[in-house]
């Protein structure tokens, strides 16, 4: 059972890579595109910057929610470092634990934000619902909760295969 949950958490994992990579991707293609419209077309479309903002919230948070399993989240360990073992582990365990209630919040009250402004459409892109553009803030707090819930009950993940970049180039197996 640990193995097939470790394994489903490697896949999603490795989709909010995907999603992230091919965010960022997407944005460094739309703005130069934009700034190529505006200054050499002489015609500013009113699409790149919206997408782009759109991307950058997934980028954001779908990208927050896989560093925070590959532990290269922003941390700061100057306090809690020089604490005796017995406490690091107690404090580590708390701060798991808040952020598992920043990530609740995030997914309930983002869900909430989706649902009040479903019906709403954004003015630059009249076909794009408001509550899409809001949704990776849900959907990026119930990753964040299940890559937390993976550390409190499996311990830390950042040096399996799928995680550690030279550990997946290193090795001939694929997932």
């Amino acid at each position: 059972m640990k193995n097939t949950l470790l394994h489903t958490n490697d896949l999603i994992y490795l989709g909010c890579i995907w999603v992230a990579g091919l965010s960022i991707t997407g944005m460094a293609l739309i703005i130069p595109w934009g700034i190529f419209a505006r200054y050499v077309l002489g015609s500013g479309a009113g699409w790149p910057e919206p997408v782009a903002i759109l991307l950058m919230a997934i980028f954001t948070f779908i990208g927050a929610a896989a560093s925070y399993r590959a532990g290269a989240h922003m941390a700061v360990t100057t306090l809690t470092d020089r604490l005796p073992a017995a406490w690091q582990g107690f404090i580590d365990i708390l701060v798991q634990l808040l952020m598992a209630l920043i990530c609740l919040f995030m997914a309930i009250w983002g869900t909430k934000l989706c649902i009040a402004t479903w019906n709403q459409y954004m003015s630059t892109l009249p076909s794009l619902r408001v509550g899409i553009a809001y949704s990776p803030i849900a959907i990026g707090g119930f990753l964040s909760l299940i890559f937390i819930l993976e550390k409190l009950c499996f311990g830390d993940q950042r040096h399996r295969r799928s995680v550690s970049f030279e550990l997946f180039e290193d090795s001939k197996e694929t997932l």
